[in-house]
């Protein structure tokens, strides 16, 4: 719908997942809409580095989000949810859908997680 006002179908994913999402990062972004991990890292590194995004280190990870200083960011959201609303309803569903993906990895994330049940000896 906005690729060619973005001239891009990835930077419109990556907006698009950000507007339903609020967060993300470039893998589930990727893997959401099936596409190139590198062409989602790409984007999300031009939009932050123009403003529109702003990202923080969780982990190994860097979770991005609109950036809430961005000059236009209500005019921003707006298109985007006006965006989202002509999506598929599958699309639109599983985006807005806020399950919480997990995963596990080290001794210490197994304590945490578990209530200290399963305690690492390292």
């Amino acid at each position: 719908m906005l690729e060619p006002l973005l001239n891009s179908k990835v930077k419109e994913n990556v907006l698009i997942f950000l507007i339903a999402r609020e967060e993300g990062y470039a893998t589930e972004i990727a893997r959401f809409f099936d596409v190139d991990l590198y062409g989602v890292q790409n984007q999300l590194d031009k939009l932050e580095t123009g403003g529109i995004l702003v990202s923080k280190k969780v982990g190994r990870t860097r979770l991005f989000t609109l950036n809430p200083k961005y000059a236009l960011i209500d005019e921003l959201k707006s298109l985007l949810q006006k965006a989202l609303s002509f999506y598929p309803a599958d699309i639109k569903e599983n985006l807005l859908e806020k399950g919480i993906e997990v995963v596990l990895s080290g001794g210490s994330a197994v304590s945490i997680y578990s209530s200290e049940k399963y305690v690492s000896n390292e």
